[in-house]
């Protein structure tokens, strides 16, 4: 999961329903959508919590953002939503503080968010089956509820089935945006005056497999720098590394693509890799990362990997600390292997609890090392970052920095000279 950007507000923000978003950009961009429509059906008053399920912790969590809910809106309809909700609606319909489940599919449509609709009747799970799915509209919207840069919708759904993973069953299987809605969606924002906008799907890369002509993520985003020249950066969210085409690799002579890629590679072992059926080896992984930084040398990467995955040896887990000095992946996000109910790799022999944390340990000790060593490369530099909030702003390659002085507001560039660092994030002052 990717840590969701807080939302700000102000006085002059005009009243809209209470929006908690868990998990990963796409539920940030779909929580803007559902705001729209709930806010044009009047259910300003209404709490929507848009869950994820990618861990058992993500359940749990969305539970607790429920009952917290429920008592910081006494008397607000709660609408549950999101994957956790599509995979396991029975368990949310049964908790008392509960209005209505809404599955994946039913809130992205208008139509759902009507009162007669959604508050009519008894019937509390609004889910319909997801593998049904077979098509994912475009959604305009304006922007991002107080946030610096912009999200676009352009795939949902997964057809891979990775033994540790529940998504597919709470998004259906891929099914892509065309790119005439896409670029219309860019410009649009762009138009709105952002500065940045995030192409984000469940697996991006299988983008165009299902449309005419099966085209490749790499040919949108060339459509999109051809189309939109007036766009100042486009930045691409997490991605399969297995799939990256030479369209793509070309693009990324364009500086207006954001010199950043995350990389879903999960393990740095093959037999691992194997037992989790993801699709690339360990020399692919590296092979990839050298290929890209031969493309755009100031490439900065960032990965997800799970250390104790069900029987992994510490001669396995040994490959993947390597891993992260071989790709260079300077942004780490190490994730303690937890079994999810119904998925293969819950029923495999799994480490000992104390041994995984160990070694999630040792992951994020790793992680942070290489992150310093990729912040100190900047210091003593000039470079331009996108602001965020209050002192904060970002690189076009994703590295956080911390500005003093006055800034701009969100959503503007700041020239800024780059100072120092703290081991998280770079320090610097107005250019």
């Amino acid at each position: 999961m990717w840590p969701i950007e807080p939302a700000m507000t102000d006085a002059t923000t005009p009243p809209s329903p209470t929006l908690i978003t868990l998990g990963c950009r796409l539920n940030t961009y779909e929580s803007e959508v559902m705001r729209s429509h709930a806010s044009e059906a009047g259910l300003n008053d209404a709490v929507i919590i848009n869950t994820c399920a990618v861990t058992s912790e993500a359940v749990r969590s969305a539970r607790q953002a429920i009952r917290r809910a429920a008592k910081d809106h006494p008397g607000a309809p709660i609408l549950v939503t999101g994957c956790a909700a599509q995979v396991d609606p029975a368990m949310f319909a049964a908790m008392p503080e509960v209005t209505r489940v809404i599955g994946n599919h039913e809130k992205m449509q208008a139509e759902t968010w009507k009162p007669a609709t959604l508050l009519g009747g008894h019937e509390k799970v609004r889910v319909n089956d997801i593998m049904s799915v077979r098509e994912t509209a475009a959604h305009l919207i304006d922007g991002m509820e107080g946030r610096a840069r912009a999200y676009v919708q352009v795939q949902n759904g997964c057809d891979h089935r990775c033994t540790f993973c529940i998504i597919p069953y709470g998004r259906g299987n891929s099914r892509s945006v065309p790119a005439g809605e896409v670029v219309a969606q860019v410009r649009r924002l762009v138009e709105t005056g952002h500065h940045e906008v995030v192409l984000t799907g469940v697996d991006l890369t299988s983008w165009g497999a299902d449309l005419p002509g099966a085209p490749q993520l790499g040919n949108l985003v060339q459509r999109i720098l051809k189309l939109v020249p007036d766009l100042a950066q486009l930045r691409i969210s997490s991605i399969d590394a297995i799939e990256i085409d030479d369209a793509l690799v070309e693009a990324l002579s364009d500086v207006r693509l954001a010199p950043y890629m995350h990389l879903s590679l999960q393990h740095g072992d093959d037999l691992i890799l194997k037992r989790m059926k993801r699709r690339h080896s360990r020399d692919q992984a590296i092979a990839l990362t050298q290929r890209l930084r031969d493309a755009r040398p100031d490439m900065a990467f960032g990965a997800d990997l799970i250390a104790g995955f069900p029987t992994e040896t510490e001669a396995h887990f040994e490959n993947s600390l390597r891993l992260v000095e071989e790709c260079g992946i300077s942004f780490l996000h190490a994730f303690p292997y937890s079994p999810r109910p119904g998925t293969p790799a819950a029923r495999m022999p799994q480490v000992a609890k104390a041994e995984i944390k160990v070694r999630a340990a040792r992951l994020r000790a790793a992680g942070d090392e290489a992150l310093a060593v990729h912040l100190a490369r900047h210091v003593g530099t000039v470079a331009d970052a996108l602001v965020e909030r209050g002192a904060t702003a970002r690189l076009p390659d994703f590295t956080p920095l911390q500005i003093e002085g006055d800034l701009p507001p969100a959503g503007r560039v700041a020239r800024t000279h780059i100072t120092g660092h703290n081991n998280t994030h770079l320090v610097g002052t107005l250019a």
